[in-house]
């Protein structure tokens, strides 16, 4: 049976923390972003850790 391959999409999207949680890029950063406070857009550039309930799905997918 061959090797399993990464999904390439979520692996470029997607970085290990050094403790091995996985970190991500918020949504909402640029599509219509002029009328969003720049409170809001501040918050957004923020990284953010992949919640607990998705992470098993999510670790499946980066599969070395």
């Amino acid at each position: 049976m061959p090797k399993m391959k990464s999904h390439r999409g979520l692996a470029k999207r997607v970085k290990a923390t050094g403790t091995g949680k996985l970190k991500r890029g918020r949504a909402y950063t640029s599509h219509l972003a002029p009328r969003k406070t720049t409170k809001q857009k501040r918050h957004l550039r923020k990284q953010s850790l992949i919640s607990t309930s998705d992470y098993k799905r999510i670790k499946s997918l980066l599969v070395k």
